[in-house]
């Protein structure tokens, strides 16, 4: 009896590996069928005077939103200014997926941008060619979607003495055609309709007084003849640091920050990442960063994109030298596109804050997810960037897809209505895909009940229509409730206003080590900085008094004690003498509350939470 069944079972899993190998095989010859099948139009179709629906920008989140708006009805333009879709993923090269893992560790999108990823393979990252082909088929699948590519705006059409978008000229090799639509959705890159239309925005990091940051750009390079077990070596040897090599991904190396010497000023090489296209035996690498690129200005870009192209041609060289696994490395191709992080953000009917990430916090009119650590890129050769936080899943609110002061427009990229720092999370495309699906779906409910996109975010009922649309199309929409660190403890407020204009970071562990100490010093830059972030007038006014803290003897290596930081702050903050009773004076000035006050009788050495309290209450006080 036991030869028998240890013999069935033998059977079922030999029969099991062959229906996986053979499923496999199937996919694999279905993908090829649809690289070789892909075709994008020859020829500009005839454009119909009016469409229900008008996106403008053919990147992922332009996909999403014309499939999912033609899906419900409505009549459906998609215009895209290149000859083919899938904007930054296939003409940036950015072919590695930002994978939303959230509740249960569960991907958090799902709906067209899980059919999407289905076709290309649903690994971590993608045949770019299979990505193109892979957009262009969602796209001619639905009846009721015309495509229109090399075409552009360059002007929007309102109503007379209004505010309501109404029409859209675009311009292409058959000169110029001016097409009316009852809604639209932009899914450029920088909300460039949207701007165009009117649509008040902040530049980088306004919102927290950072007008000039500019975030690292980078361009994608993609080789070919690199040895993957070569690769392998290098990791196990950790010649440039830790690495982790799987069979398609290879991540770390971060020694190369400081091994390699670039070639061309403002550029640097962090540590790889590195994504291996199956079969083809080329790999695309995300590492190299040029700096003090403006992302809105075209010559710029360009120009950036140039020096890319010869900075990557030295690092090949380096490569093939030092490297395992690059001796016969050569450049497969350059990107015609740069990797912009961050340029535009839309002022919208819901601002997203850093602190909704950091919280996990979910919307009553959530239209999807995120779930990416919140990424602040470096903005120079000396900033290396950090990981603000490591959220398990947050909500999109549909309000901060609506942009403040026009009508009848949706905005769906990462130039959406997210703060700053927020964005570093939110800006990823499988986000991006979710938040234009539901631009798709809001939009045929609002023309359905004759509502514009603000007075459609304003209604419960509809929006609850909308969340139950998307979830038929299997997007993620659920409710949740997801703890977050130190949730409801009494400097939790603390921590989510410091976090609002970038003041504390948590990294991957979202570890603040709040009863660890702190010097006097790391208060006085959480103070000065919250001060530049919240306004600058005040950091003028301070800072003369603030600065003096570097001659204080001892104030960066000493871990600070109540009475030491109040003598701070009354010397900093007020014209009272410095004398023995400090605490007491601070209290009596209003530069410390009542709470802080009882909890700390006594002089003794602060954990690290009090010392943000006391940040958070001090800021608010001066900023009053």
């Amino acid at each position: 009896m036991m030869k028998k069944i240890t013999a069935f079972s033998f059977v079922l899993a030999f029969l099991g590996v062959g229906i996986y190998f053979l499923s496999n095989y199937y996919l694999d010859a279905k993908r090829q069928a649809l690289i070789e099948n892909y075709q994008p139009p020859e020829e500009q179709p005839m454009l119909d005077t009016e469409y229900d629906v008008i996106v403008i920008g053919g990147e992922p989140e332009g996909v999403a939103a014309a499939v999912s708006a033609a899906r419900n009805g409505s009549k459906t333009l998609l215009v895209e200014k290149r000859e083919n879709l899938g904007g930054l993923m296939t003409f940036g090269m950015l072919n590695y997926i930002d994978i939303v893992h959230g509740v249960n560790n569960k991907s958090a999108v799902g709906g067209i941008y899980n059919e999407w990823h289905k076709l290309v393979g649903r690994g971590t990252s993608f045949d770019i060619e299979l990505g193109k082909a892979a957009f262009l088929k969602l796209v001619k699948d639905e009846p009721n979607l015309t495509l229109v590519l090399n075409t552009e705006f360059d002007d929007v059409i309102k109503e007379d003495y209004s505010q309501h978008v109404i029409g859209v000229n675009l311009v292409n090799e058959n000169g110029h055609s001016l097409v009316y639509g009852k809604r639209f959705i932009d899914a450029t890159q920088d909300a460039d309709f949207a701007v165009m239309a009117g649509a008040p925005h902040f530049i980088g990091g306004e919102d927290i007084n950072m007008k000039d940051r500019l975030m690292a750009v980078t361009i994608m390079l993609h080789l070919k003849n690199v040895d993957w077990n070569g690769v392998r070596k290098a990791a196990r040897d950790q010649k440039f640091g830790y690495g982790e090599v799987t069979r398609l991904n290879a991540w770390g190396f971060n020694d190369l920050h400081f091994m390699y010497e670039p070639k061309e000023e403002n550029t640097r090489l962090r540590g790889l990442n590195i994504v291996r296209v199956p079969k083809k035996e080329e790999i695309f690498i995300n590492a190299l960063q040029i700096f003090g690129v403006n992302g809105l200005d075209e010559q710029e870009k360009q120009a950036a994109l140039e020096k890319g192209i010869r900075e990557t041609n030295h690092i090949v060289d380096y490569l093939r030298k030092e490297f395992p696994g690059f001796e016969n490395a050569e450049v497969a191709s350059y990107p015609s596109e740069l990797y912009v992080r961050e340029t535009r953000h839309l002022l919208a009917e819901y601002y997203l804050p850093m602190s909704d990430v950091w919280k996990n916090a979910d919307h009553w009119d959530s239209i999807g997810f995120g779930g990416y650590p919140v990424d602040v890129q470096a903005t120079s050769i000396g900033d290396y960037g950090y990981i603000m936080s490591n959220p398990v899943q947050y909500a999109i609110p549909f309000r901060s897809l609506v942009p403040l002061e026009i009508e009848n427009v949706l905005v769906v990229s990462r130039s959406a209505g997210y703060s700053s720092i927020a964005a570093g999370s939110a800006r990823i495309i499988p986000t991006g895909m979710a938040a234009g699906e539901a631009g798709g779906v809001a939009a045929r409910v609002s023309i359905d009940h004759d509502l514009t996109f603000r007075q459609l975010s304003q209604s419960v009922d509809l929006i609850m229509q909308v969340r139950e649309t998307l979830s038929a199309q299997d997007a993620k929409v659920d409710y949740f409730s997801v703890n977050y660190p130190y949730e409801g403890e009494w400097f939790d407020e603390s921590i989510q206003f410091l976090i609002d204009y970038g003041l504390v970071s948590g990294g991957y562990e979202n570890e603040l080590f709040v009863n660890d100490h702190m010097n006097l010093i790391a208060f006085s830059n959480i103070i000065s900085n919250g001060l530049l972030r919240i306004d600058d007038i005040l950091y003028q006014e301070y800072w003369d008094k603030i600065k003096r803290v570097y001659s204080i003897e001892g104030a960066g290596n000493h871990n600070v004690d109540r009475d030491t930081l109040a003598a701070y702050l009354v010397s900093s903050f007020s014209d009272e003498p410095v004398d023995y009773d400090n605490w007491d004076t601070a209290f009596q000035l209003n530069l410390i509350d009542h709470y802080i006050y009882d909890l700390i009788p006594e002089n003794r050495e602060l954990i690290r939470a009090e010392v943000f309290y006391i940040a958070e209450k001090l800021l608010k006080h001066l900023s009053k």
